[in-house]
């Protein structure tokens, strides 16, 4: 992040977390420190390897970003919603559904949760490279600290974790560092989130979904952890279990594409996020993302000669002659989350079938 002085911008709220007993889903703790190492990271590649193929979710720690840090990107996250009025909004808003490509504001109330309800959730999303698009005037100052935001979210965080993960399959450690480059043709990006609450009415028509569950689009994303909790993971054993707030530490979990190439070894977990408890509720909930996606031109097909794989067995989501390509894929779930109707299967999951894949939704 740079240090020289920076612009002057309105400071977002922290809350205490909350005091309530929630059941935590119990997660691993990598300290990435130890990954400058072979020795460090052939022992955190097994770590990850075991929480990758179990929970498909883990928490990161030893980053390289200071607290204060961190608070400064949830301050400029927070500028793109309170700063920016409705009028500029609109002429940096995505067409998601016609176009496929997940870039700048997704407004309020365009996704479908329950019961008519639709939901409250704000968005700013922006290309790795934060000069191929033009932004709002109020963070054009702001540009040079979200670019150097989203290289150290790419080179010393994705890259390490990609590594690691390559390792758990015993490929090659650049495996899927060079389907992720930041200057190769990808979708990659970073987004701000704002949840607002729902009305009590609403909250009680979708018991208390404020984003239904589901799995992510790409292959790693990337959670700034933030303490108002909200976020819950379906467990291994069926039962929702909340993400626990660790101060300066991510909240790292593997999406559709992981699965793909790992042949179901790594699992892109099913996650949600529901009314916080009650000592936090009534108030904006402000998020920070990087969502990683492979190279356009990724053909989604598992390593099959990953002697893992070879010795676990490969469970396919669709037969390699019918695999989307990560361009492919990303343009169809894009245009098709929130807004398609889903069936409603026997036992209250919906699902939808995208480029011969069958996707489900969690209410």
């Amino acid at each position: 992040m740079p240090s020289t002085i920076l612009p002057s911008i309105p400071r977002l709220q922290r809350l205490p977390v909350t005091k309530e007993n929630l059941e935590y889903a119990d997660l691993a703790v990598i300290d990435l420190s130890n990954a400058h190492t072979a020795e460090g990271r052939a022992e955190l590649a097994l770590q990850m390897r075991d929480a990758m193929s179990t929970q498909g979710f883990f928490y990161v720690v030893n980053h390289g970003l200071t607290q204060a840090q961190n608070d400064r990107i949830f301050d400029i996250a927070d500028v793109s919603f309170t700063q920016v009025g409705d009028d500029e909004k609109k002429i940096y808003t995505g067409d998601f559904e016609s176009t496929g490509i997940y870039l700048g504001y997704k407004p309020r109330r365009q996704w479908h949760i329950n019961g008519g309800v639709h939901d409250q959730i704000e968005q700013y999303n922006m290309n790795r490279d934060v000069t191929v698009d033009e932004h709002p005037k109020v963070l054009r100052p702001l540009l040079p600290e979200i670019d150097a935001f989203n290289r150290f979210c790419h080179f010393e965080v994705l890259f390490p974790i990609l590594r690691l993960l390559a390792l758990g399959l015993e490929l090659p450690e650049d495996t899927f560092v060079n389907m992720h480059g930041f200057e190769d043709n990808n979708e990659t990006a970073v987004r701000f989130m704002k949840y607002f609450p729902l009305s009590d009415d609403e909250e009680v028509k979708t018991q208390g979904v404020w984003l239904k569950g589901h799995t992510d689009i790409g292959s790693v994303s990337i959670l700034w952890s933030q303490p108002i909790s909200a976020l819950q993971i379906l467990s291994p054993d069926g039962k929702w279990r909340w993400i626990r707030h660790i101060d300066n530490a991510l909240v790292i979990n593997a999406g559709d594409v992981m699965e793909f190439l790992s042949g179901g070894f790594y699992k892109a977990t099913i996650h949600r996020v529901i009314q916080p408890p009650a000592d936090q509720r009534g108030y904006a909930r402000v998020g920070v993302f990087y969502f990683a996606k492979a190279n356009d031109d990724t053909k989604l097909i598992p390593f099959a000669e990953s002697p893992v794989l070879q010795k676990h067995g490969i469970n396919r989501l669709c037969p390699d002659d019918q695999a989307p390509t990560m361009e492919e894929w990303r343009r169809s779930r894009t245009s098709a989350y929130g807004v398609t109707a889903l069936e409603l299967k026997d036992n209250g999951i919906e699902e939808e079938v995208i480029r011969n894949v069958v996707v489900k939704h969690y209410n």
